[in-house]
């Protein structure tokens, strides 16, 4: 290694520089990371290379990487070390002769076998073995090498992380819908979900009624590029009209669910928990969101950002059992639901810590059965095993949270809302607690979110059937 690489320099070597037989190496193991990047980055999904199933029926038994995967780092080598930077490729032919399998470790080289003097011009040799010494790939190499010398500070790349679809988009996705919902989407009158409700019925989900303007529904339709005509339609004048002809419909059992459209979250709101209404149940109404959050294992819940603004004891304790009647219809058998505050520590001065106590209480004589419940507990007890061990902390849901109940709606709030823009987590909402669940869309919520709200609404059906 030279001191400039020792230094954190990038240093190449001129075309005067460069002798027939100079040699430049670099050795690679081969992860499923790096498959995944290099199909996002070149758009090649073939199955072979991203899809494990399939790649167990190929010739080759397993997922291998792309062919082009080892010309990278080629290119890597010749832009790197040899000549280096200010290397100009001018062409490059490769020849395949091995695949290179997960945990391969490839050592690749570029040798000089020919300098092109008028024309500043290098040809080189390249070859990729792995370890057993197989060649896996050889071909050559056409460069326009540096005249100047360049010496420069080695770039500090960022680190990547791949957000990997999770477990909750998994278990929506592979779930048998046993028949179609009747379910009433209220005032649907912009594309996205207009054009999520018709695919999910297209599917199989639900049968959708449709509420809202005739005219705008039919605008929002043949800006979706869908066909109306297959389902039912109820004309309403107004946003207004919609929620309450959706809660009435809902009272009446015409329907089974609701799915919010392009409307306001109060306007909804006001329609359903009016006393008139007659949705409510004995259980106070909340919302609980779930995610799939890319550094976390498991599908996240999270409670309650839309309804209860400060929630007594009771609320908490409805919040609770809300919650973990979801995590049970997305298979999570006896959920760990972290009622969260600041500290793990109780003072009277925090009713968050009181009312995480009392909540425990209640779980321990079997109020809230089938759930491990603990609390209070900080955020990153809740989820990190890291805090955990560091603090010392002995309990069966800290480090490894299924639910998280948040002290009030403004923290439930902010919490989903980081978790969605700084963490690139992915999810939706329902609301539960009234008589039909309620799924509880943003309106700048694309369609494959919208479709996540409408498959946990699914989810929800076939565990009460």
């Amino acid at each position: 290694m030279s001191d400039g690489a020792q230094a954190g320099l990038i240093e190449n070597r001129t075309f005067d520089e460069l002798a027939i037989g100079d040699a430049a190496a670099v050795d690679k193991r081969l992860t499923l990371e790096d498959i995944k990047l290099f199909a996002v980055i070149s758009g090649d999904v073939n199955p072979a290379h991203v899809d494990e199933e399939y790649a167990r029926g190929s010739r080759f038994h397993e997922q291998i990487a792309h062919g082009m995967w080892g010309g990278a780092l080629i290119s890597s080598v010749l832009g790197t070390r040899l000549p280096g930077p200010g290397t100009i490729y001018l062409g490059q032919t490769l020849r395949f002769h091995a695949p290179v399998r997960l945990g391969d470790r490839v050592h690749v080289t570029v040798t000089v076998r020919d300098k092109i003097a008028d024309k500043n011009q290098v040809i080189f040799a390249c070859a990729c073995h792995n370890q057993d010494d197989a060649l896996v790939l050889d071909g050559e190499a056409r460069v326009l090498a540096p005249t100047e010398k360049i010496r420069r500070p080695r770039t500090l790349m960022p680190t990547v992380r791949l957000a990997e679809r999770g477990r909750l988009h998994e278990l929506l996705a592979n779930t048998d819908y046993v028949a179609p919902i009747k379910t009433a989407l209220v005032h649907p009158v912009e594309p996205a979900p207009l054009r999520a409700a018709i695919e999910a019925a297209e599917t199989g989900i639900i049968e959708p009624v449709l509420i809202g303007p005739d005219e705008r529904l039919r605008q929002a339709a043949a800006d979706a590029e869908v066909d109306l005509g297959p389902y039912a339609c109820v004309s309403v004048p107004h946003s207004h009209a919609a929620a309450q002809k959706g809660a009435a419909m809902a009272a009446s059992g015409e329907v089974a669910a609701l799915i919010k459209g392009a409307l306001s979250a109060d306007e909804l709101l006001t329609a359903l928990l009016a006393d008139n209404a007659r949705l409510r149940t004995e259980r106070i109404p909340c919302e609980v969101m779930a995610f799939d959050v890319p550094t976390y294992p498991r599908p996240l819940l999270i409670a309650d950002p839309r309804v209860n603004v400060h929630p007594d004891l009771f609320a908490k304790r409805d919040i609770v059992l809300n919650a973990v009647e979801l995590a049970h219809a997305l298979q999570v058998e006896s959920p760990r639901v972290a009622m969260l505050s600041s500290s793990e520590a109780i003072d009277p001065r925090l009713t968050s810590t009181l009312h995480a106590a009392a909540v425990c209480k209640m779980a321990d004589r079997g109020q809230i059965p089938r759930a491990v419940v603990d609390g209070p507990m900080a955020f990153d007890t809740a989820i990190s095993p890291a805090t955990v061990s560091a603090r010392g902390v002995v309990s069966p849901v800290a480090g490894q949270a299924d639910v998280l109940v948040a002290p009030d709606l403004e923290s439930a709030s902010m919490l989903v809302k980081q978790l969605h823009h700084l963490a690139d987590a992915r999810g939706a909402g329902l609301l539960l607690g009234l008589r039909v669940p309620v799924v509880m869309s943003e309106r700048d919520d694309d369609v494959p979110t919208r479709l996540t709200g409408i498959g946990l609404l699914a989810r929800l059906a076939l565990a009460g059937s």
